[in-house]
């Protein structure tokens, strides 16, 4: 990693050397705009739309448009008069509880490394800062931007997690929470046990970009010259009638999901499977889940049916 900014971390009167590095990158494919004909890059003029020249980007300025439809023209000299007291330093203002910062607030993540002679007032807040159970408000300038952050230890390092300013944060102004919905106790009920049944630890390493792959593997059948098939996309299912055989089901489904992978990790564990068998276990395990999913599912609507219609006592004579 290379870093991008250097400064130092005032808390009190201990200062912190401290580099600063990008602790994430989008995984992304990225493209270029090309002619559709010859495949030739697209390129862009930066054009004047007064007199229609090209402009050279050393004569760009910045401009900030009044109402009037006039602009007001900003040079480097104004930028570098505006008062930056944190230009060069993060300045710890509080330390608080991390439960008290909403995860909206944050905007993007950064490792900071001690620099210098810093390695042991860094070690000694990092260390500070982990047993107090605290994180650090803090502020920084970045890109001629100033922003609170928030500072935090993670896996022995300094975590620097920028904020945005509260009056950046959208309002939640929607007309459903106006609106007056009743959730019957045994629905909730239900949710909660669907919840229960897919607790688990989290683990992002379970997890893929699926559409990042595909996309990898459409650029290179391109390459390749291969056909390209598109994969099936499975029919989306509309909103549930009855949410409380609904949420039955899936509590079912996902209790059974869970029972059917032990079941298979022991059966694979003890039996060895031929690998020519392989492809057809597979696809009749899953028809088989399916067929009593669906079967399950339609079970659980039909008692939710005879729950909700009113019972009739029946009385039989004895012969």
């Amino acid at each position: 990693m290379r870093s991008i900014w250097k400064g130092a971390i005032s808390f009190g009167l201990v200062t912190i050397p401290i580099k600063l590095y990008s602790a994430t990158e989008q995984k992304d494919v990225s493209f270029h705009q090309v002619h559709r004909e010859d495949g030739g890059r697209i390129k862009y003029k930066r054009v004047c739309s007064v007199d229609g020249e090209e402009v050279q980007y050393s004569d760009i300025a910045k401009g900030y448009e009044l109402p009037t439809g006039e602009m007001v023209v900003l040079t480097d000299e104004d930028f570098a008069d505006l008062p930056l007291t944190t230009s060069r330093r993060i300045d710890v203002l509080q330390f608080t509880p991390a439960s008290q910062i909403d995860p909206i607030y944050f905007a993007k993540s950064y490792y900071l490394e001690p620099d210098g002679q810093g390695t042991k007032p860094y070690v000694l807040l990092r260390d500070a800062l982990e047993r107090s159970g605290q994180v650090a408000v803090v502020k920084i300038a970045l890109r001629q931007r100033e922003s609170l952050a928030a500072l935090r230890v993670r896996d022995g390092v300094f975590v620097l997690e920028t904020m945005l300013w509260p009056d950046e944060i959208r309002e939640a102004e929607f007309g459903f929470l106006e609106e007056d919905v009743q959730v019957r106790p045994q629905e909730l009920k239900m949710a909660e046990s669907l919840i229960d049944t897919m607790v688990a630890d989290f683990d992002p390493a379970e997890y893929t970009d699926a559409y990042r792959e595909a996309l990898q593997e459409v650029i290179e059948a391109k390459v390749a010259g291969r056909e390209i098939v598109a994969p099936e996309v499975p029919a989306e299912q509309g909103p549930a009638v009855d949410l409380m055989a609904a949420l039955r089901a899936s509590v079912e489904a996902a209790k059974r999901e869970r029972q059917g992978a032990g079941a298979a990790e022991k059966s694979a564990a003890k039996t060895p499977v031929k690998t020519a068998g392989k492809s057809t276990a597979k696809s009749a395990g899953k028809s088989t889940a399916k067929s009593v999913a669906k079967s399950d599912g339609r079970a659980a609507a039909e008692g939710a049916e005879e729950e909700s219609a009113p019972r009739k006592r029946k009385t039989r004579r004895s012969a």
